[in-house]
């Protein structure tokens, strides 16, 4: 659906009679999210510039939210997230898009597509920061950074789960007809495998402190890759200063041939800081050597922003983020080669990406 139908759609939902819009409602939200950035790959092992400066999105979205009160304590849920590329003229409904019920008694069950796993992280520089600087750089690539954990995106296919809250704690447990690409199925006729995933992910959260633990083990349709995953995470806040923790092991095997193709841990912590309108972020990330492949394919990863709020929903930022890959290792800023960014940006094994760029962010 093209968005300019999509747009008259809810004109028309919202202008409909008062007996209808009485028991439910539709919610417009999102941000645009715009970064002009210097990007550089030190130790370039290709020929002509090693440099660019660029005007890049930072995912900006459009957020349509359906809510109808069933009666009993029973809501139908639905959302749509229109993602626009600003830069690039481009859209499309590729965003985390659902339908389903949710009870203060039994909880919510949803049927779409979900972000699972991979975004898992006590990170939150890039609410105002650059996209390019979240840790996910690190701990959701595996395979000296050439494979990205659950998509490093939403995940298609899903019946998603969330118990009600028991206290401060509750969980969420998914399942994937297919969780990796392609996103369509094709098994009827196919001799071919199967594909499925799960995530589960039990989370104790207060306002100051939370722990979480997330587990993903995933196939493929028509291919032998399994990634099975594991990240514990949490983050302490005393007063304005936050500080988080991540630490992830992740395992990806030919299940054909019985090899472990990638068997790699990596850690982050990530700072954060907040008074008045002035928000920093200090953030360090490491992906030690994989155990399954020879060489030496560890990263690091250093980025620091600071951004300050014009008003409640608007903010310009300032962000310097680096990896330095070790000679077989291949992680890049995320996002920076596609999506987002450009693919002159991709790392060959051995280069080290850095930017420097300023982010505007308005909300609405």
């Amino acid at each position: 659906m093209k968005s300019s139908a999509l747009f008259a759609l809810t004109a028309l939902a919202v202008a409909l009679p008062g007996h209808a819009t009485a028991e439910s409602s539709v919610t417009i939200s999102g941000f645009f999210k715009v970064s002009y950035e210097y990007v550089k790959l030190g130790d370039y092992s290709g020929t002509g510039h090693n440099s660019e400066d660029r005007v890049v999105d930072d995912f900006s979205r459009i957020y349509f939210r359906v809510v109808e009160d069933l009666g009993a304590g029973l809501q139908a849920i639905g959302q749509v997230e229109w993602r626009i590329n600003i830069p690039k003229g481009q859209d499309g409904a590729n965003g985390e898009n659902w339908v389903g019920l949710k009870s203060k008694r039994f909880g919510t069950l949803t049927f779409g597509r979900n972000d699972l796993y991979y975004n898992q992280t006590p990170s939150t520089i890039i609410s105002k920061g650059s996209l390019r600087a979240w840790n996910t750089s690190i701990i959701s690539a595996a395979g000296g950074g050439g494979t990205l954990i659950a998509n490093g995106s939403r995940t298609p296919n899903t019946i998603y789960y969330q118990t009600p809250r028991w206290g401060n704690f509750d969980v969420i447990g998914a399942y994937s007809s297919n969780p990796l690409n392609p996103p369509q199925e094709a098994d009827i006729g196919s001799t071919l495998r199967k594909g499925r995933g799960f995530n589960v992910t039990p989370r104790y959260m207060t306002p100051d402190w939370g722990v979480i633990y997330s587990y993903w083990d995933a196939k493929q349709d028509a291919s032998p890759a399994h990634q099975k995953a594991n990240r514990v995470w949490g983050f302490y806040q005393i007063k304005r200063f936050r500080i988080g923790a991540a630490y992830d092991w992740t395992k990806i095997k030919n299940d054909v041939t019985g090899v472990t193709t990638s068997k790699r841990n990596a850690w982050s912590i990530p700072l954060s800081y907040q008074t008045g309108r002035h928000n920093f972020w200090l953030e360090y990330s490491q992906a030690q050597n994989d155990k399954a492949t020879p060489g030496n394919d560890g990263a690091k990863m250093w980025a620091v922003a600071y951004a300050y709020d014009f008003s409640r929903r608007t903010s310009v930022g300032l962000t310097y983020a680096r990896i330095k890959n070790e000679d077989a290792a291949f992680y890049n800023l995320w996002y920076s080669a596609t999506g987002v960014g450009n693919a002159d940006a991709a790392v060959a094994p051995g280069e080290n990406p850095s930017i420097v760029g300023m982010t505007v962010r308005h909300a609405f």
